[in-house]
């Protein structure tokens, strides 16, 4: 089915147009042709369209759903920059929004809750992942052009990310090495086997709690921090300028944060070892009379590398779910404070839960392939 727009697309046009497109998409069902794959093709066809405003934008919109509901794969071979920037703009305008329909009380209201709960969670886990999915698109075509990328930018956010969050990361880390001596060594004491608390701190630390924490704190820490900054910037317009300009905000804003984040996790994540480390040996040198010396001899003689690498290989992917979530839920920021506010909460949330979700998720991988 092709569709060929004319003339001006406008406000004063609207109430004439309107009608005229009430039944279009129904009654192109019949005029539609099947490609080879078996899917109905609708093309629109830009090149006479004259002008078009937000009125018209949303009248197009309002067509673009209606066939892709019905099954349509919709092509626009000669759409101009301006128009199409301005179509996605209007797009994408509404995804924050969330119309709660009134439920009922009691049990009824109960189930009825939990029902549009449901439904609205499996909506934002498809957005997600077709937003991971735009993202690794345009990473590799970047990776085909690499002059695309913006370096300065991703220098920047990795100042920002790891090298200021470094005293935080590292006091963190260190008393929490020390609770789990003084945890253990209390426990231990009653065994006689008080030199365990060398490996239980040195495998809790190395394979878990030194990455773990690590990412919870750049959650908080960045990954907030990224959804308030391109939120700000969505709701200074700044975003829908960048898109007239025909720049990709995915490219000038997300990539930057999504690369310097997993580059700089990692080295969080061995500094927050070694603080750590040394932060459990210390208590365990006060506690117990373990001095530093018979504490890393230990450590060395039942820790193996497999210990440290295991911890080492969550982090890229901890930051790559931290970066994505924020920048996900900066760009769907309205244009309104509040939204701000919270987005950048639910940014921190969802990038927590996904933290742990898929710590528990590594937990039973290397348990099934016994590492």
């Amino acid at each position: 089915m092709r569709l060929r727009l004319t003339g001006d697309w406008t406000l004063a046009h609207a109430t004439a147009l309107l009608p005229r497109l009430g039944g279009l998409a129904t009654a192109g069902l019949a005029g539609s042709h099947v490609t080879g794959g078996g899917e109905r093709r609708a093309v629109f066809d830009t090149a006479a369209l004259e002008r078009l405003d937000t009125a018209g934008a949303i009248l197009l919109v309002r067509l673009h759903r209606q066939l892709l509901d019905q099954g349509f794969e919709i092509d626009w071979p000669q759409a101009r920059r301006e128009h199409r920037a301005l179509f996605d703009y209007v797009a994408g305008s509404g995804d924050a929004v969330t119309v709660w329909p009134k439920t009922g009380s009691g049990l009824l209201g109960i189930v009825e809750y939990l029902g549009w709960q449901t439904i609205f969670f499996v909506r934002e886990a498809r957005r997600f992942i077709a937003f991971i999915g735009q993202v690794t698109e345009t990473a590799l075509l970047v990776a085909l052009r690499p002059g695309r990328m913006r370096f300065t930018s991703m220098v920047h956010h990795m100042e920002e990310t790891g090298l200021k969050a470094i005293p935080i990361v590292g006091l963190l880390s260190f008393l929490i090495g020390m609770v789990m001596a003084y945890q253990g060594a209390s426990q231990l004491q009653k065994f006689g086997a008080e030199i365990f608390v060398v490996d239980l701190i040195g495998i809790s630390v190395l394979r878990e709690l030194g990455v773990l924490l690590t990412a919870i704190l750049i959650a908080g820490r960045s990954g907030s921090a990224f959804t308030a900054q391109i939120g700000t910037m969505k709701v200074n317009e700044e975003i829908a300028a960048m898109r007239t300009l025909g720049l990709d905000p995915v490219v000038v804003l997300v990539l930057p944060r999504l690369f310097a984040l997993v580059l700089t996790l990692p080295i969080l994540t061995f500094f927050a070892d070694l603080m750590g480390l040394a932060g459990g040996a210390l208590m365990a040198w006060n506690t117990l009379g373990i001095d530093p010396v018979l504490f890393f001899n230990r450590l060395n003689d039942v820790i193996v590398p497999r210990t440290f690498f295991i911890g080492m290989v969550k982090a890229p992917v901890f930051a790559s779910l931290i970066a994505l979530v924020g920048c996900y839920e900066g760009l769907r920021v309205k244009r309104d404070a509040e939204s701000v506010g919270r987005l950048t909460t639910r940014s921190v949330v969802q990038s927590i839960f996904l933290v742990i979700l898929f710590d528990a998720l590594f937990s039973i991988l290397f348990n099934i392939l016994k590492v």
